[in-house]
């Protein structure tokens, strides 16, 4: 290859992650952790960024080890602060020391305060990098210190008095407009809301979408402000969150990759089976109690799949749609009665229609009046009690202050299992003469 060739291709594969790092890092994070790191040690700095900033969390985790001093350096000293924090925050003790003597001490100290906050707090996905103005400046002095200092922003500039507590706010644009001799403090407008540097994770979507604020500033609890959540990284954060949702759900942790390695699988996910095997012996036992039933009329341990799959159904159904509305704030606790009866009716009219026409399977199959009529009453009374759960295990789980992904669905697993065979069982215990 040419010398004129190899420039060019270089100059390519800059522009590609530069313009596109989420596309390059997604190709890249099925690379080899070594690869990444040589990667990033050749190409300039401001694409590594773009380009380290894109990559998923164990993969940035994996691959810090293997990169140059200086590097590791540069990466965490110029990223995102509430990136390199988590990252830090995901490190052993001793990796997280080092790296953090490797940078300044104002950098340092910056990201140790971070890694204070829960991960779910707006300490932990505040900016603390942002540029406050006092009123008494004229707009030449602040557009001057704003070109000096190139802070990041988007269309909003707070104003702080002598104590840096937040006062006021000033449109970008309004600002660009107006006479150099002006003060800022003609141009101030209030602030729309704040948030506490410990509101949640929830509180924080809400004020968002409530005042539409590319920019929400950050107070402590004296009203100080002490950083800026950029609108970017909320988004950034939600769509990682979902994504882990999906994966707790199924008792895979949030941290779990495609390509992760198969001893963190394993790790992962090995204790929530263990729990999900207690669970299926407690369903196991429901049935035990019915043996003697089911000795004298097999046929019933033939259909208790059937009850118990319309049930389970019916619950994910349920505990997808509330699971979504407490995920997009659609509904809160205080709502469950609401959500509990549409589903219930819903599950109720389902369960009819269900249960007739597996009725009329059982009947050509069995030739039974009985075990159709057993069947029918059981699949109603088992979806229903399905579609409660859906609802309520959720939203209990949420009142308590527990992540609702996190076990609703194997707490589901086992109602709805228990709820089919005693249903089932029982009455066909009660209507045993007409089996």
């Amino acid at each position: 290859m040419t010398t004129a060739l190899e420039h060019a291709v270089a100059a390519l594969n800059h522009e590609y992650l530069t313009i596109h790092p989420n596309e390059a890092a997604h190709e890249l994070a099925a690379a080899k952790r070594g690869e990444i790191a040589a990667m990033l040690e050749t190409i300039p700095i401001q694409a590594a960024i773009k380009l380290w900033q894109a990559l998923p969390f164990d993969v940035q985790e994996e691959t810090l080890p293997l990169l140059q001093d200086s590097q590791t350096r540069q990466l965490l000293s110029r990223s995102e602060p509430q990136l390199s924090a988590r990252l830090l925050s995901r490190l052993s003790q001793d990796r997280r020391d080092y790296c953090l003597a490797l940078l300044e001490s104002s950098k340092s100290h910056e990201l140790n305060q971070l890694m204070l906050y829960p991960d779910d707090s707006a300490g932990a996905l505040m900016d603390p990098r942002f540029l406050s103005l006092k009123g008494q400046r004229t707009v030449r002095d602040s557009l001057q210190r704003i070109r000096r200092q190139k802070p990041k922003f988007t269309r909003q500039l707070f104003i702080t008095d002598e104590q840096d507590l937040l006062v006021n706010m000033v449109e970008i644009q309004e600002l660009a407009l107006a006479e150099g001799a002006s003060l800022l403090e003609t141009l101030a407008k209030p602030v729309p809301a704040v948030v506490a540097v410990s509101a949640s994770r929830d509180e924080v979507v809400e004020t968002l979408e409530k005042y539409k604020m590319t920019d929400l500033p950050v107070v402590d609890i004296d009203g100080r402000l002490i950083g800026v959540i950029r609108h970017h990284v909320l988004l950034a954060t939600m769509r990682e969150e979902v994504t882990a949702d999906m994966q707790t759900m199924v008792g895979a942790s949030k941290d779990e990759r495609a390509l992760s390695s198969v001893g963190f699988v394993v790790r992962k996910r090995l204790p929530w089976l263990q729990i999900n095997l207690l669970t299926a012996f407690l369903a196991a036992a429901v049935v035990g109690m019915f043996e003697s039933t089911i000795a004298q009329f097999t046929a019933l341990a033939v259909l208790l799949p059937v009850v118990a799959g319309q049930s389970g159904n019916t619950g994910a159904q349920a505990l997808a749609v509330t699971m979504r509305g407490l995920a997009l704030r659609e509904i809160g606790t205080s709502h469950w009665r609401r959500v509990a009866r549409k589903e219930i009716g819903a599950a109720f009219i389902n369960g009819i229609a269900v249960a007739l026409t597996t009725a009329l399977g059982v009947f050509v199959w069995s030739g039974s009046y009985g075990l159709a009529l057993v069947i029918t009453i059981s699949m109603v009374i088992a979806m229903v009690a399905a579609a409660f759960s859906g609802v309520v295990i959720p939203i209990v789980l949420r009142s308590l202050g527990q992540d609702p992904a996190q076990s609703s669905s194997i707490i589901l697993t086992t109602v709805t299992d228990v709820a089919g065979f005693f249903s089932f069982l029982g009455i066909a215990t009660l209507l045993m003469n007409m089996l």
